[in-house]
């Protein structure tokens, strides 16, 4: 089991793929660079979904990172998933707790809502995520976000994940309001290249000095 508490930094989203073989040869050599990996395969049809699964677990589990499903707790279960991911039509907190266990890593999207974020901790979440705080390629038609939402949840004392067109630009102003990982798809998958563009969102957490 990956350890229950994710560490900062970039939290990889799984493109867009129907070829389970073919995601985790995309995803494979990122994993390195990986603070945690969510398999969010929309398309895929469920055989091809379980497959997919299987084959990330066994890669994250090799690699140190946790894995999580996203919005389908029972799919975490049957894989041996570290965690889900739920969005506000998914699975309350609490079922996901029940059916994976205390050791598991349960996140939840909260939008632009810091009182859904401080009903998602009360109810045992371990992290909560808030977006899109810029267009996204991926939900274009995302709820938008404040970054000041970052800063207002800090009293959670959860890790914050920041979401939604993020870009190694625009990405340390969020990391600069408290964002402790920084979700990503396009940004990296889309990228000429995937691991120098990885690098470049990583490089956002890197504190500047003075000599």
């Amino acid at each position: 089991m990956s350890p229950s508490r994710l560490e900062r930094g970039l939290y990889l989203v799984t493109p867009d793929e129907r070829d389970p073989s073919r995601l985790l040869e995309r995803v494979a050599p990122l994993l390195p660079l990986a603070a945690c990996l969510q398999l969010r395969a929309k398309s895929m049809k469920h055989d091809a979904l379980r497959e997919a699964a299987s084959l990330l677990r066994t890669a994250c589990r090799a690699a140190g990172v946790p894995f999580i499903v996203n919005d389908d707790a029972r799919l975490a279960s049957e894989v041996g998933a570290d965690g889900v991911h739920l969005g506000e039509l998914d699975a309350a907190v609490a079922e996901a707790r029940a059916l994976l266990g205390d050791d598991a890593l349960i996140g939840a999207s909260c939008y632009d809502d810091l009182a859904r974020a401080r009903g998602a901790a009360a109810s045992g979440a371990d992290y909560v995520a808030f977006g899109a705080f810029f267009p996204s390629p991926t939900k274009p038609d995302a709820r938008r976000a404040s970054p000041d939402l970052l800063r207002d949840s800090a009293g959670l004392g959860l890790p914050r994940v920041a979401i939604g067109g993020i870009t190694p630009d625009n990405a340390r102003s969020l990391v600069d309001a408290g964002a402790d990982l920084l979700a990503v798809i396009s940004g990296v998958f889309d990228a000429p290249h995937p691991i120098a563009a990885a690098r470049a969102y990583l490089s956002c957490f890197e504190t500047n000095t003075t000599a």
